[in-house]
């Protein structure tokens, strides 16, 4: 009961700011055109290594969902540089995690990990120029079709008016495909951080050598570079982190290199830019998480020792968040997250992939997540003879019927940042 009271706590806290920052991921959704990044980012310059940056800090991508993006850059003429800097910047944060930071760690968090992921990929961005000795006419001389994520725009039907259709859209994306990708994540993270709660007392990290500083920012670069988890659900994991005793800047570290880096996502990034730029590219986000990290803790003190856990309280407050608003806009959310959990873990899992008559079976690496499975399927589906694609996350496979070849689908699901081998 103890567990259980624990997560409803943190539940109904962070519930109102996700909803919200749902609202803002599908109006971004609807009117911004992530292919505009594409155009901006082609030059193999500083300025489109600061652009990239910027435009990846909004953008609601994890760091498996960034991957797809990063290599479409990269295929279409965004340089190694600019490719970097978007792929440090963009799952650090982004409009749902900047409205849950503020309101779940208070205004300092909420506009610190921007400003610091944005710089982070100025860094990154500027590093890989400057180590970079790949001819520019060597660079991304094959182009390929925009992935769904990338090219659709989500402009609305024009047979029905703008207003509702984009209406439609916004929700459709962010209360069901965006949602659908971090549910589970989302749901683990609020759990462990109630059993973090319950199970360790408050401030028992205090009095231990890893509260702060270095040994504590080097334990969460262990615990968080191999994980995979969003923004927004690293947010609670913070949370429990802080109220047992460790320093901002130690739970800043974690925000950072959970959400940057994953085993999966470091695979892709190594084979679309190379062992070399994927060691430079973790290096930078690992050196600048705990420069951060120093940083934040400086600052908290000076601005009066601000006790970022329980800002929440202060807000909710200042957001006319009654109880009764709160647990209604929790109810709501609890739906929301449980419809996408359900469709997802319990209907996701009855695969149609059955090899039929005249289908070829290909296994995918790479995979992660419904993003991941949409930029494969469309792949797949733009070689010529292909008359149908079934792919499937759960069993990381795909069947592919029609007059093919079977080494032109390998090629374009690899070109698209997947690995792909046929099976017997």
């Amino acid at each position: 009961m103890g567990i259980l009271l624990a997560v409803k706590t943190m539940f109904m806290d962070m519930a109102p700011y996700i909803l919200l920052g749902l609202v803002f991921v599908g109006i971004l959704h609807v009117f911004f055109s992530k292919d505009m990044v594409v155009r901006h980012v082609g030059k193999n310059s500083i300025w489109s290594v600061i652009k990239s940056a910027l435009f990846g800090i909004p953008l609601p991508l994890c760091s498996c969902g960034v991957i797809p993006a990063a290599v479409y850059m990269n295929r279409n003429g965004a340089s190694k540089g600019a490719t970097v800097s978007f792929l440090i910047s963009t799952p650090q944060t982004g409009i749902d995690s900047i409205v849950a930071t503020y309101g779940m760690l208070g205004p300092l968090f909420a506009i610190f990990r921007p400003v610091a992921a944005f710089i982070m990929g100025i860094i990154g961005g500027i590093a890989v120029l400057v180590s970079d000795k790949t001819p520019k006419s060597a660079m991304s001389q094959n182009s390929m079709e925009p992935l769904p994520e990338l090219a659709e725009t989500a402009v609305a039907s024009r047979t029905l008016p703008a207003i509702f259709s984009h209406m439609r859209e916004m929700g459709r994306y962010a209360f069901v495909e965006f949602l659908d990708d971090i549910a589970l994540q989302f749901t683990v993270g609020i759990i462990i951080s109630g059993l973090i709660a319950w199970l360790i007392p408050d401030d028992f990290f205090a009095a231990t050598p890893f509260h702060n500083g270095m040994a504590g920012m080097l334990l969460m670069i262990v615990i968080g570079v191999p994980m995979y988890v969003c923004a927004t659900a690293s947010i609670p994991v913070a949370v429990a982190l802080m109220m047992k005793g460790f320093s901002p800047g130690v739970a800043y570290v974690f925000l950072v290199v959970g959400p940057a880096t994953n085993a999966a996502s470091l695979t892709i990034v190594m084979n679309a830019l190379g062992k070399k730029m994927t060691a430079l590219y973790l290096g930078v986000i690992i050196a600048c998480a705990i420069g951060f990290g120093y940083a934040l803790d400086l600052l908290v003190p000076a601005l009066g020792g601000i006790s970022l856990v329980h800002t929440q309280h202060v807000h909710s407050d200042a957001l006319i968040l009654t109880p009764a608003v709160k647990t209604v806009l929790s109810v709501i959310f609890l739906a929301l997250l449980a419809r996408s959990l359900v469709w997802t873990r319990v209907f996701g899992k009855k695969d149609s992939t059955v090899q039929k008559a005249g289908t070829l079976q290909f296994s995918i690496a790479g995979m992660t997540c419904s993003h991941c499975v949409a930029n494969v399927t469309n792949a797949i589906s733009s070689v010529a003879g292909v008359e149908s694609t079934d792919v499937s996350l759960d069993k990381k496979t795909a069947f592919v019927s029609g007059p093919f070849d079977p080494r032109v689908v390998i090629a374009a699901v690899e070109k698209a940042g997947y690995r792909a081998k046929q099976l017997a």
